[in-house]
């Protein structure tokens, strides 16, 4: 079963995301989350396996410019995570398609996301799933002093 996390759904989204953002701690992203689900512009949706939280998608509407698009606002899949365990049975694909389902019903014509250049998981997850790469890009940053 997959469902839209609600406020109730918080913790459960964070303990998920923990997992893979780990350069955050599961009380920061527990309020981002609650933020988020009162986002008319954004929405998590959580999988379940016999009442288990097993996976989430993060998605939204990005209105400012997405690389490779030619419309506005634009879905986009701000993460998606299946536990390792559940990996590989269609789970995080069908999170992906309640996503693009989402941002259809929002009006949008097209469907966006990014990896880092070296995740070649997520890389690969992104090709089976129909995306095609739009760009790459290496960002800098200095301090100045």
């Amino acid at each position: 079963m997959i469902r839209i996390a609600t406020q109730n759904d918080t913790r459960v989204l964070a303990e998920l995301a923990i997992q893979m953002w780990s350069n955050h701690t599961v009380s920061e992203l527990d309020a981002d989350f609650a933020e988020i689900v009162l986002n008319k512009d954004a929405v998590c949706f959580i999988k379940y396996v016999d009442d288990i939280p097993i996976g989430f998608a993060q998605c939204q509407l990005r209105h400012d410019y997405v690389e490779g698009t030619h419309s506005s606002p634009v879905g986009f899949l701000e993460g998606i995570f299946v536990v390792p365990e559940y990996q590989h049975k269609g789970y995080a694909k069908e999170l992906l398609h309640e996503c693009e389902l989402w941002a259809k019903e929002k009006g949008c014509t097209e469907f966006a996301s990014d990896c880092e250049l070296d995740n070649t998981y997520s890389f690969n997850f992104h090709m089976a799933m129909g995306f095609e790469e739009a760009n790459r890009v290496i960002c800098f940053r200095k301090e100045l002093g």
